[in-house]
């Protein structure tokens, strides 16, 4: 069913998807069309390692030295560290849902195997939905655009380094498969609140997998997109994304005063020429999804 709701960031494209937890009708908008998922992704990772884990498949206490030569580039949790990081994979389930921590994500990723995770979300039903490779495409993406690796995009300073502009390399960017739902990893708002919808009624994996799942998402450090619509006595699990200023996300369930639950896929992504303020963004989804909830609330009365 498509929702007249309106997104009031016209400049800003938007696709979304919503629904209660207990029902299978949704609201949405271009639900089904392919988008840059960003770190939604790791919604599925996140999942498909718990259960694993639970299932004796992965070895969860197990000690796992990150070496700092060979960790994934990002910008927050253990990438930014210059030192060896003694850790084990049930321990980088939380960094990587609270914080996005790629390090983390990435170090999963080679337990799992990609290959893994993408069996796994077709057993799930998200046919729309496919990883690429790990995050290490940050380093493919910046050779893409004429640097070595990501650190080095990351640390260009257009005004002593050279001539190639923020602009320009904003524009090569969008231009790059890491952003381009076509040749990178995909997803789509539909497939995003099929697989909340499994975890949330366990049914993604083991039941204790799932609870753990739904308990980091609650955690979420990032409440300034579907939280900051949230009403007052409602409480929200999500997972945010985004990639260079281009493409925000968010998915996360809605718990209302009554306990009902709404699942929301909210994706966006700002053209390179668009100056639009990214706060004014993240309030637009959460006031977009505080919409879509009042809508079905109001379905449901």
């Amino acid at each position: 069913m498509t929702a007249t709701t309106p997104w009031d960031l016209p400049t800003v494209d938007a696709t979304w998807c919503a629904g209660r937890v207990d029902e299978v009708a949704t609201i949405g908008y271009r639900e089904d069309e392919p988008i840059t998922p960003a770190s939604v992704m790791k919604v599925q990772v996140a999942i498909a390692a718990a259960s694993a884990m639970h299932d004796g498949r992965i070895d969860g206490p197990a000690p796992l030295l990150l070496d700092p030569a060979s960790r994934t580039p990002g910008p927050v949790g253990m990438s930014l560290l210059h030192d060896p990081v003694t850790t084990t994979p049930r321990d980088l389930l939380p960094p990587m849902l609270t914080l996005s921590d790629n390090a983390a994500t990435d170090a999963l990723l080679s337990l799992l195997g990609v290959e893994a995770v993408n069996a796994a979300t077709a057993a799930w039903g998200m046919p729309g939905t496919w990883l690429s490779e790990d995050l290490a495409m940050l380093d493919g993406l910046a050779r893409e655009i004429g640097f070595a690796r990501y650190a080095e995009l990351a640390a260009h300073d257009h005004t002593l380094q050279g001539p190639r502009g923020a602009e320009n390399i904003r524009h090569a960017i969008a231009r790059s498969a890491a952003l381009d739902p076509a040749r990178g990893s995909r997803t789509t708002p539909a497939d995003m609140v099929r697989l909340l919808r499994l975890i949330w009624t366990d049914a993604a994996g083991p039941a204790p997998a799932c609870a753990l799942i739904r308990e980091l998402m609650s955690q979420q450090l990032t409440q300034h997109r579907i939280a900051s619509g949230a009403a007052r006595g409602w409480s929200v699990a999500a997972k945010s994304g985004g990639l260079f200023g281009i493409v925000r996300n968010e998915v996360g369930v809605v718990i209302d005063e009554t306990g009902t639950a709404y699942v929301i896929a909210v994706f966006t992504r700002q053209s390179v020429d668009d100056d639009t303020d990214p706060r004014d963004i993240d309030a637009a989804i959460g006031r977009l999804a505080r919409r879509l909830v009042d809508r079905l609330r109001d379905r449901g009365s």
